[in-house]
């Protein structure tokens, strides 16, 4: 078997450099995939590896992935780095909000808020909803950058009309607080209501709380406001 695989990998190397470059690293992500699917994630990894060393992005992220969890390589933040950056530097958005969180906890990289808040805004600016999020947090929190609730409210609206849960409670955090926007009981409780349909347990504790200091027309309003609410794209 071991001998099947080297002359497989061999076969693929000599496609790269007289075929099909583009062939033989997605034959080597396709025999990845597979096998990780299967639970052999020693072989997944070892595909994976031959076609991200060839610039395949999907292959350098589940690379990375495999690296950050241990799966079939010890784990090894370094090296999850590694492959991250390899992805982002070819301008995949999620490689990039990865790396920026890698900066922001100091993982695999020494911790460094202005690189984390540089990947998260080079995936934000493609809509990226994860990376819109964490670089709003980076501004209610100034990390990285100096502090500021109205762009903090900005990225987290982005993130949150994509239906992202997080988002959507900060966002019904920041009005029902007044910070970055007018205080607003109704949209605060309309986003914590999104959050917790999709299981926030804090968006749910939060809607308990603002169901007390609301009238009840205020409570049938906010209601009627989730009900209509789509995320972006959804007809």
């Amino acid at each position: 078997m071991k001998t099947k695989f080297i002359a497989a990998a061999l076969a693929l190397s000599t496609a790269a450099i007289f075929g099909n470059p583009a062939a033989a690293q997605e034959d080597a992500s396709i025999k990845g995939a597979e096998a990780f699917l299967e639970g052999d994630y020693i072989q997944a990894a070892k595909w994976l590896r031959i076609a991200a060393e060839q610039g395949n992005v999907v292959a350098q992220i589940s690379l990375a992935i495999m690296y950050r969890e241990g799966m079939g390589v010890s784990e090894n933040d370094a090296e999850a780095a590694k492959w991250y950056r390899m992805a982002a530097e070819q301008g995949d958005a999620e490689a990039q909000s990865d790396l920026g969180f890698m900066y922001s906890n100091g993982n695999g990289v020494p911790k460094n808020d202005s690189e984390a808040v540089k990947w998260y805004r080079r995936a934000a600016e493609q809509g990226y909803a994860r990376a819109q999020y964490n670089l709003g947090v980076a501004y209610a929190f100034g990390e990285g950058v100096p502090e500021n609730d109205a762009e903090a409210v900005k990225l987290f609206r982005l993130a949150a009309e994509q239906g992202f849960a997080e988002a959507q409670f900060n966002l019904g955090t920041m009005y029902r607080k007044g910070e970055g926007v007018p205080e607003d009981f109704v949209q605060a409780y309309k986003w914590f209501n999104l959050a917790a349909a999709q299981g926030s347990e804090d968006a749910k504790n939060n809607k308990e709380v603002m169901r007390k200091l609301m009238t009840t027309e205020q409570i049938a309003e906010a209601q009627k406001l989730s009900a209509a609410w789509k995320s972006v794209g959804e007809p």
